[in-house]
């Protein structure tokens, strides 16, 4: 049952944390909503950061729902996922989308990451 936990290893918490992830991010996976910014870590697992601008979802509580959906997706299928540090940016009109047409484009960004990461990982091989 601990593996489908969402501890703190699996968590962007710092500045620095999430500047790396700028700095070195050579795979996006992006919507109409909301982009996958995605960089490799040296760690055994895959780990998630928010950035959810005020200016683009205005309500907490809609930044709050779509937190919650994405770290339930996350937490589901971080097994499926490649080692890397990934930050979800939203764009304007992510707090319109219902809980289902998160969830399907979570799917779609998640798959398109992960097959840029087995490419990369096959071109260097």
């Amino acid at each position: 049952m601990a593996e489908f936990g969402f501890g703190k290893q699996k968590r962007l918490l710092k500045p620095v944390e999430f500047q790396h992830v700028f700095d070195k991010a050579n795979l996006r996976a992006s919507t109409k909503n909301f982009l996958l910014i995605a960089a490799p870590n040296k760690l055994q697992h895959a780990r998630i950061g928010f950035i959810l601008a005020r200016k683009n979802v205005r309500l907490a509580v809609q930044r709050n729902r779509i937190k919650r959906i994405t770290r339930e997706y996350f937490r589901h299928h971080c097994g499926d996922i490649p080692p890397l540090d990934i930050i979800v940016l939203a764009r304007k009109g992510f707090d319109r989308l219902n809980n289902d047409d998160i969830n399907t484009g979570l799917d779609s960004a998640w798959q398109k990451l992960t097959y840029k990461m087995q490419n990369k990982r096959g071109n260097n091989a």
